[in-house]
């Protein structure tokens, strides 16, 4: 859209925050991003415990910038997803709109304020299929798609990451818990910062076990508001103060702020009197003395109130205009004035509880939890740009305070190395093999770390009522937006993809989804492992599971499966899940004997790509050279 001056291209936005108004510093970042000519927002509404809304703050940070403010009502989610549906190039289904529409009900809801002004405004129509929509997170922070149900903290589950480390002592602390694992940061400078802080509380008790006390004695809501209570009282009328209604008249209003505050309000308020005394606005005549109809030229209009005739007289008109405008400058001085000692107090006061509410998040939370484990359980998280993911020995953070005998599991992926099968099978009774523990782990560490922009899951296997879709469709249309808004930097896991149909069928776009997908993919198909006998970059881990006395016993231990398997193993494997037929038994063996030499490049090629990015020294670094070449030559890698 062109601004007034047709000399720059300008972006409009609508703006609107939850009721919690969780991620309200969000905004901020955006804003300065695409630098818009205009804002909607709703009307500004504070939230139970005072917390300001995005109308006020754009007041404060964006004062240059036209703010439009429509009611609540043209901020309708419903109205909103019909325009996309509507107006959009792609299909919805592309968008993820039938999928994730609860997770985009504010973006829709801006969405249908942000159009109706903007058609209203500048007289625009906007075609149907003829607008290019994308949903995209914000840029600070990490974007967690809706289907990850196990993620996605809610205070109603006990058995959730926030539950779990719920243990801040405030609701701003507990709030700021809940925003940073729905919406993970992801600059790095700030998550060093924070590690940094956990690092020297952790290492010195004295510190932790201080600021502990200290935040216990912290001032309670009631004390930290008396000062702002004390200045409101220095400013508003003592009667005002103490009034059960909101202003209900014009005096009430001009007199609620005491004398001597402000001198433009004094002024005004002496305007107001003077005009107020002796003031009639009409004359009323008797009824037989109008019957005529002829009034002297002084009057100007007759009203009738009934059978009673009302005059106005013009300089009592005049007197009038001069009353309603001395009474507007008082409202208008009256608001400033309500506003300031608040508004001072509150400038002087974000800062502190910000920080205050920070400090309960990593002394009362996360340093506690860590406390309470052993101490190497936790360990601090190392980013680079362009390095691996490896996770050793990770453990899942909520079922290892559950199971006192969980089995930790690593995860390497790399640029060399982006493809992994987790493969184990799958039983209905109560005991299984933990292929979707260990994705649920995998992504709930990431997280906690904070190193990808966006995780995708595609998990579950039930029928999604709400959008009348069966399994099958609701496997589809998440894959298909998986697959349509993946990134370089972002964390796919996939559990039991194809199981809601055929074998063959299921099979089948297993199969296209891994040839297509980088990914952590959770399987029972055996015959999915024929892929690391073809790709390098594809590697095979299997849960271990032993047989005792005709039973299974589940070990919930990842053991690397490796390409090509002998003949003999390849049988025995035959034998216990029937899966494999003697002519895939021939295809593997020819794939090996194909594809080795290859697979043998690859995998130098990935140990050296690691060694690159790899922190260890000089001495450590020419072993690791001597160890590939050796591994190698032996045919070992």
């Amino acid at each position: 859209m062109e601004d007034e001056g047709g000399e720059r291209s300008s972006i409009v936005i609508g703006l609107i925050e939850n009721r919690a108004k969780e991620f309200i510093s969000e905004y901020k970042t955006l804003l300065h991003f695409y630098d818009p000519m205009v804002i909607i927002v709703t009307p500004n509404k504070l939230a139970p415990d005072g917390m300001v809304g995005v109308s006020e703050l754009v007041d404060r940070f964006y004062a240059t910038v036209k703010k439009v403010v429509m009611g609540r009502g043209c901020f309708d989610d419903t109205k909103g997803a019909v325009l996309i549906k509507n107006l959009a190039a792609k299909e919805p289904s592309a968008l993820g709109l039938d999928t994730y529409y609860k997770q985009y009900y504010l973006c829709l809801a801006a969405t249908a304020a942000t159009v109706k002004w903007t058609e209203a405004e500048k007289g625009v129509i906007v075609t149907n299929h003829s607008l290019l929509v994308t949903f995209n997170g914000s840029f600070d922070h990490m974007n967690i798609d809706a289907t990850s149900h196990f993620i996605r903290a809610q205070a109603t589950k006990k058995r959730s990451l926030f539950h779990m480390l719920k243990t801040t002592k405030t609701i701003g602390g507990t709030r700021l818990l809940r925003a940073n694992l729905l919406q993970p940061l992801k600059d790095i400078e700030t998550i060093n910062a924070r590690l940094d802080c956990l690092d020297e509380l952790m290492s010195t008790e004295q510190l932790f076990f201080g600021l502990s006390q200290v935040l216990r004695k912290f001032p309670k809501r009631d004390q930290k508001y008396a000062s702002i209570r004390k200045r409101i009282g220095e400013v508003i009328d003592e009667d005002v103060l103490h009034a059960r209604v909101p202003f209900v008249c014009p005096p009430t209003a001009v007199f609620a702020v005491k004398a001597g505050i402000d001198g433009i309000l004094d002024i005004a308020r002496r305007s107001f009197c003077d005009t107020s005394e002796g003031k009639v606005c009409y004359f009323s005549i008797p009824q037989k003395e109008y019957s005529n109809g002829k009034l002297p030229s002084k009057f100007i209009q007759v009203l009738k109130h009934g059978k009673q005739p009302y005059i106005a007289h013009s300089e009592l008109a005049s007197l009038n205009v001069r009353n309603k405008s001395a009474a507007a400058e008082c409202y208008i001085r009256t608001e400033v004035c309500l506003k300031m000692p608040y508004g001072r107090m509150f400038l002087c006061s974000l800062s502190l509880r910000r920080s205050y509410c920070l400090l309960d998040m990593i002394v009362n939370s996360l340093c506690s939890y860590i406390s309470t484990k052993p101490v190497d359980r936790y360990t601090r998280p190392e980013f680079t740009d362009n390095g691996p993911m490896a996770i050793d020995a990770g453990r899942h953070p909520i079922l290892e305070s559950i199971h006192n005998d969980f089995i930790p599991n690593n995860i390497f992926l790399s640029e060399a190395s982006n493809m992994v099968i987790v493969m184990g099978p799958t039983c209905k009774k109560k005991q299984l093999s933990g292929k979707s523990t260990y994705l649920q782990q995998v992504c709930l560490t990431v997280i906690l770390a904070q190193i990808v922009d966006r995780i995708f899951t595609r998990m579950g296997t039930v029928d999604n009522l709400e959008s009348n879709s069966s399994t099958f469709m609701t496997e589809m249309r998440e894959t298909a937006f998986v697959i349509q808004n993946v990134s370089r930097r972002s964390l796919i896991v996939m559990d039991e993809l194809g199981r809601a149909t055929s074998s063959s069928d299921g099979f089948a776009i297993a199969w296209s989804c891994c040839e297509y997908l980088y990914t952590i993919f959770a399987t029972h198909m055996e015959n999915l492992s024929e892929l690391a006998t073809i790709y390098p970059n594809v590697k095979i881990l299997h849960f271990h599971v032993d047989i005792r006395n005709n039973r299974l016993d589940f070990k919930f231990e990842l053991k690397d499966e490796v390409a090509g398997l002998p003949s003999s193993v390849i049988e025995t494997a035959r034998s216990i899940t029937s899966r494999i037929t003697e002519k895939e038994v021939k295809r593997m063996e020819v794939n090996y004997l194909q594809y080795h030499p290859i697979q043998m490049a690859y995998r130098v090629a990935q140990r050296l790509i690691c060694l690159k990015y790899s922190s260890q020294d000089e001495d450590s670094i020419r072993q690791a050279l001597q160890d590939l070449k050796e591994q190698y030559i032996d045919g070992r890698l």
